[in-house]
């Protein structure tokens, strides 16, 4: 699915100081966010990306036209505003794509429009976290000479297997992936090097800038966001080295937020996106990733290993991934589907199960973590587009989605182009993506994901037809069951689950896995986790439920404890957080509401 919004354009003048306040605001969150980044061996020009880049600003072009803004979500008068001809939030693949084919089309045909990127992590790629087996196909439209220009894409797949789980064996299955011509990579080392290709085509990155809120004139269309207020304290007080935020306004705003983006949330539902599209509610997973470095007698570069069932149960949709990487490296990750049932279930914990499985193990003993992370997996409005998974480009059965988020960005783009040069209307996105081969393949996967609604040997057997005998051309398109809030049972129908000590060795407990993931938040700030009602966690979450937000955060950000009178009560520890969006997902009320934290602040990712 994808989504909509157009633009007007009007001039208007560009603040002379927005751009030192953006600076003197850099200066402030990334000195204070940027550690513990880079693993051992992260000694390639594209890892200190932000380090280079997170202070080179340069003012756009003074000619830029962008609607005025007459009135906003949370409009402050006090704050100075920036001017593009295209905005684009989150630095991933759709929306660095996006910024480098904008830039190219603007090369071809002599143009001139100045392209910012907006991204809350510390550095560019700093919050990317993907499995990764890599299908190059989007790239290689994008930029055919990657090879020759050194992308960090150097480990192609060497084997594939598939296997199904019991707790003591591993039973091979026919592989259904077809990873021929694919290779393991780093995601977040990838967009590091996009990040870089961008730059040198003209693109402003910035960096540790978090977009809060979308901005809107009088005739309710999109032009440009909002980045948050720094130096508030956790009372809402203006601490010392306060700062306003920026408006910055573009003729076209572009939203690469990733999964459950929550400017994309807000979008959608203003404007009712899904349901004009026709669209199904998005279905999500949860996915806990470690990379290690193990024996290099064990290592087997490009080595790909898919597995369903056990840890999970058969009612769980999921499974889990390990893939040999480069340098001795291999990643390993489970993958939960949300709308699990049993309140009682762990994500975190089965995953340390997961590990301890003999043929698991057996790859893993011996090694070192190195990182740890989570994040969860999966559209156009007036004044711009939804592209990559936040608007839900994710192939299940490949279990991909990074070359159909960039495609979605590319098609973006030159749409995009075509609206501010050539008078055409950013509805053609939904054309260009219906006549692209991304329609074509979603379509044909779209039965894989509802096969499992029925349970895991149902799910085989139906997927495996639609793989092998139908091919994605079966006339009945099946249903999603329930939103994945409205899954979760009530405690009294499951008994509790009781999950093994971490060994310390193979498992471990959440406090090392959250060190490993160098997440970092200032911790006087207001809370970027809130509760819509803050009796319903009391009242419903804890007798009703169990308390599932406790299980289903996979960084131990809600706990209930004990007040002065003994009553529990939830308490938030929203400087743990992975930015994971589990807990607005899953919540069972919905009571849990993700913002922007701090720009800069969250996970450290460098080799996930």
């Amino acid at each position: 699915m994808m989504l909509m919004f157009r633009s007007i354009a009007s001039k208007s003048k560009t603040s002379n100081t927005a751009l030192l306040l953006l600076r003197a605001i850099a200066s402030q969150s990334l000195h204070s966010n940027i550690t513990n980044l880079h693993p051992p061996n992260a000694n390639h020009s594209y890892h200190s990306f932000s380090r280079r880049h997170a202070f080179s600003f340069s003012k756009p072009r003074a000619n830029s036209r962008v609607p005025t803004s007459q009135s906003f979500c949370t409009a402050s008068s006090d704050r100075d505003s920036i001017e593009y001809d295209v905005v684009i939030v989150g630095a991933g693949p759709a929306g660095l794509s996006a910024a480098i084919r904008i830039k190219q089309m603007c090369r071809e045909r002599n143009a001139d429009l100045s392209v910012c990127v907006l991204e809350k992590g510390a550095e560019v790629g700093a919050h990317i976290l993907s499995g990764n087996v890599f299908e190059p196909r989007a790239l290689n439209e994008l930029l055919p000479q990657w090879k020759e220009q050194e992308a960090p894409i150097t480990t192609p797949v060497s084997s594939d297997k598939f296997w199904f789980l019991t707790k003591g064996r591993a039973i091979s299955l026919p592989s259904p992936f077809n990873n021929k011509g694919n290779y393991v990579i780093s995601l977040s080392q990838l967009v590091r090097w996009l990040g870089a290709k961008a730059e040198e085509l003209g693109v402003e990155i910035y960096p540790g800038f978090a977009a809060s809120e979308v901005l809107y004139d009088a005739n309710n269309k999109v032009i440009g966001i909002g980045t948050n207020d720094m130096g508030i304290s956790k009372d809402g007080s203006k601490k010392e080295n306060f700062q306003h935020g920026v408006e910055i306004k573009g003729r076209i705003t572009l939203l690469a937020e990733g999964c459950r983006g929550s400017l994309s949330e807000k979008i959608m539902k203003k404007y009712h996106l899904r349901e004009k599209g026709g669209s199904e509610h998005q279905t999500y997973a949860l996915g806990i990733k470690e990379v290690w470095e193990i024996d290099e007698k064990k290592h087997q570069p490009g080595a790909v290993i898919h597995t369903l069932g056990w840890p999970l149960d058969h009612k769980t949709y999921g499974g889990s991934f390990l893939y040999h990487m480069k340098d001795k490296q291999i990643s390993i990750g489970l993958v939960v589907a949300l709308n699990y049932q049993n309140p009682f279930m762990n994500p975190y914990e089965e995953f340390q199960k997961l590990k301890h499985h003999p043929a698991i193990k057996s790859f893993l003993e011996g090694g070192t973590v190195i990182q740890y992370g989570a994040r969860t997996l999966n559209e156009v409005f007036p004044g711009g587009a939804i592209i990559g998974c936040s608007a839900g480009f994710m192939n299940v059965p490949k279990i991909k989605g990074t070359h159909t988020a960039m495609k979605s960005g590319m098609l973006a783009a030159e749409v995009t182009f075509g609206a501010l040069n050539e008078g055409l209307d950013m509805d053609m996105y939904w054309d260009a993506l219906r006549n692209s081969w991304i329609w074509e393949e979603l379509h044909k996967s779209r039965n894989y994901r509802p096969a499992f609604e029925y349970g895991l040997i149902p799910g085989l057997a139906l997927s495996g037809l639609e793989h092998y005998i139908f091919k994605g051309r079966h006339p009945v398109t099946l249903k999603h069951g329930k939103p994945d809030h409205e899954a979760m049972n009530t405690a009294k129908s499951h008994s509790p689950i009781h999950y093994p000590k971490a060994d310390g060795v193979l498992s471990f407990d959440v406090p090392t896995s959250l060190h490993r993931s160098n997440t970092n938040h200032e911790h006087d700030q207001p809370p970027h986790l809130r509760l819509r009602d803050p009796k319903i966690p009391e009242l419903v979450n804890l007798p009703v439920y169990a308390a599932p937000e406790s299980r289903y955060c996979p960084a131990r950000v809600y706990e209930y404890v004990a007040d002065e009178q003994n009553q529990m009560k939830l308490q938030i520890n929203a400087q743990n957080c992975l930015h994971c969006k589990a807990c607005d997902i899953k919540d069972p009320k919905q009571n849990i509401e993700w913002t922007v934290p701090e720009g800069g602040g969250g996970p450290g990712y460098s080799v996930m």
